[in-house]
Parts: C-alpha cells; structure tokens; sequence
C-alpha cells in the first residue's frame, strides 16, 4: 500500500503533467469542446480526467478535473482531486485558478499576467513573478514541447523541462489504433511520454511511476 501511495501520489504532484491532457488542436473561435479520458494504473482503472476548452478566439478558457481512487481489495489507497481552470491568449497563460486534494495534502495556485510579468501564488511556493509568457504542461498546444521550462499548475512549481522525439508506434485512441509521432517529456524524475497525429492533435499519454508502474491515459 506504501508502495502504490509513494507511487501514484509522486506522479499526483506532478498533474499538471498529467494536468491538461486536451485531444484537439484548431479549434475554431466560439466554439466548446470537451474531452474524457480513462485513467489507468497498468491494466486498472483508477478514475477519469475530463476537460471543456470554450475557444473565443482571441482566448482560450480551459476546465479540467481529474479524479483517482487506487483500491486494494477493498480499502481505498490513494485518493486524488484536481481541478483547473486556466485562461490563455497569444499563446501564453494569462489566468490559472487550480486546486488539488492529494491524499489529504490540499494545495492551491493562482496567478495572472501583469505588467512585470506572470505573478503566481501557490501554498508550496509562496508568491513569485515570473516571465510574461508562461505555459503549463498545455498538451493541447503542441507548443509546449518548444519550451524549457513549464509551471505546474498543482505545486506552482516553475521547472526545466526536456523534449525528445521517440519514433512512431501504434497507440490506443477512442477503441482503435491508430498511427501516432511519440516525444518523451522529462522533468526532474519525472518521465513522460506523449503521442500525436500527423495532425498534431494529442493522442495518449503515458507514463512509469515511482515503483514501476503504468499510468496511461485513454481518450474515449
């Protein structure tokens, strides 16, 4: 039981990294959206991460909740809750409204441009600026992969990324499968491979927690 809160609960602080997870890109202005996918934990389902994009053109309002609960027979485990809510224009973050219940641990994080740059407040990071131009771990937006460092929207953490590109290979979308470019996103520890179309438009997510095992995300 340690060993699956140690695990899930590590790969749970990082969300965001698993926190926007949209399966669509050219979204036409005025126009809503949503998404569900299931949560796995190697074969198990564990719960559902659900998100609603309202694109108005020259903004982007994104919601999402997920929500994770690892049983062991039946006594319950680990237990996660995250929502968000974050506004984007020109590409950047300009609103972040976040909270989360890891296991217990409730964090919370808020910011919103100004004219000094991105100010961000969050319950393990106090309050900071940061540059004007901020973006989350935003799969949606295949632009996140040009970046080098993201904010995480449960922890307020501004850290250094890494992207490599990692072939193409089958993956499960909406009860198929179908062709999909892979790149592998490393943060600190944390490893995290994610799929697209030739399209460009998110497919799967996938990632080999603390302890060896696998959480996948599956669009349907």
């Amino acid at each position: 039981m340690k060993r699956i809160r140690a695990a899930i609960g590590r790969y749970g602080r990082h969300c965001a990294v698993v926190a926007m997870f949209i399966a669509a890109i050219g979204v036409q202005a005025a126009q809503e959206q949503a998404w569900h996918f299931r949560v796995f934990l190697d074969d198990k389902p564990i719960g559902t991460h659900r998100f609603r994009l309202i694109d108005e053109g020259e903004r982007r309002i994104v919601q999402s909740e997920a929500e994770f609960d690892v049983r062991l027979w039946f006594i319950e485990a680990y237990n996660y809750l995250h929502r968000n809510r974050e506004v984007w224009q020109e590409g950047c973050l300009a609103e972040i409204d976040a909270a989360t219940d890891d296991n217990g641990r409730r964090q919370q994080v808020t910011g919103s441009r100004a004219e000094d740059g991105f100010r961000v407040s969050s319950s393990a990071q106090g309050a900071r600026t940061l540059p004007a131009c901020v973006m989350t771990f935003a799969y949606w937006d295949p632009g996140f992969l040009e970046q080098g460092r993201l904010l995480n929207p449960q922890t307020g953490e501004y850290v250094s990324v890494s992207v490599e590109r990692i072939g193409t290979s089958l993956v499960a979308y909406q009860g198929q499968q179908v062709s999909a470019e892979g790149y592998r996103l490393k943060a600190g520890e944390i490893v995290i491979d994610v799929w697209y179309s030739p399209q460009r438009q998110w497919l799967a997510l996938e990632s080999i927690t603390e302890g060896g095992r696998r959480l996948r995300y599956v669009a349907q």
